[in-house]
C-alpha cells in the first residue's frame, strides 16, 4: 500500500501458498510509519483468534504486536 515515499502497511492473514503481495484471508490492522509516533490500528480480537488457530506471525508483525501489548506470553509460540 502507498505509494512512492509514502509508505502504508496493511496487517493481513494470508495463506503460506500465496504469493506476497497476493491474496489474502482477511485484513488485520494497518501501519502507518510517516506519523510521529508511528500509527498502528489493530483488530485484536481477530489476530488473537488467528494465533489461536495457528496462524504464524512474521518477525516483523511479531515486533509491532508486542509494542502493542497484543502478544506477550504468546510470543515465544509464535515464533516456533
Amino acid at each position: 500500500m502507498g505509494s512512492k515515499k509514502k509508505p502504508f502497511y496493511r496487517i493481513v492473514a494470508a495463506d503460506g501458498e500465496a504469493p506476497r503481495d497476493g491474496r489474502f484471508i482477511e485484513i488485520l490492522g494497518n501501519y502507518d510509519p510517516l506519523q510521529n509516533p508511528a500509527v498502528v490500528n489493530l483488530k485484536e480480537d481477530r489476530i488473537e483468534e488467528w494465533l489461536s488457530r495457528g496462524a504464524k506471525p512474521t518477525e516483523t508483525v511479531v515486533n509491532i504486536l508486542k509494542k502493542k501489548g497484543v502478544l506477550a506470553e504468546n510470543a515465544q509460540q509464535a515464533k516456533e
